[in-house]
């Protein structure tokens, strides 16, 4: 394959993060209205995100997140955000710089991110062909389509807690890989 030195594939990765930033932007300024909520996953494994001990040893590789109704003091900047979520009745914050995003949802209105999963951030470019192919998708879900909640998470969310888990998202709908837009030889 020729050498992709303008790294369009991490310029498409780069743009999609910003609409994740620009949707948690919305709810710090304004809320989230209506039915929106964000379910958030992301990585727990790197020196970059900053949660708490218990929650890390958790979720030892990665951890999903809903900003519903239950989140406190969202501070968003350009490369990470902060939220305060409730974790067994404690109020625990966390620090995530959006490169550690593996997905982001907004199931009230069908809508889905998948990045790269962060696993080769900072890698060489030699480094990298283990996860070619792993480019960011869009999913728009089918109207009945609906996320799915582990069992772990839908009881930590019925006890008034904020949804975590090692999994999550949409499921089902239309999987656009941008993969397919790159030129092939």
């Amino acid at each position: 394959m020729a050498k992709d030195w303008l790294r369009y594939d991490q310029m498409v990765e780069d743009a999609l993060r910003g609409v994740v930033r620009r949707a948690l932007t919305e709810a710090a300024v304004s809320g989230l209205p209506g039915d929106h909520h964000f379910y958030i996953t992301f990585r727990t494994d790197s020196p970059t995100v900053r949660i708490p001990q218990h929650l890390k040893s958790q979720y030892p590789r990665e951890m999903t997140i809903v900003l519903q109704h239950q989140f406190w003091g969202l501070e968003v900047t350009d490369d990470s955000f902060t939220v305060t979520l409730s974790f067994g009745g404690k109020h625990e914050p966390l620090f995530i710089p959006y490169d550690m995003i593996v997905s982001f949802a907004d199931p009230s209105v069908k809508f889905a991110l998948q990045f790269d999963s962060g696993a080769n951030a900072g890698e060489d470019e030699g480094e990298s062909d283990e996860h070619e192919g792993q480019e960011p998708v869009l999913a728009l879900d089918k109207p009945e389509a609906k996320p799915a909640l582990p069992d772990q998470r839908a009881g930590a969310r019925a006890e008034g807690d904020t949804a975590a888990g090692s999994s999550g998202g949409p499921s089902g709908g239309t999987v656009v890989a941008l993969d397919a837009f790159r030129k092939k030889q």
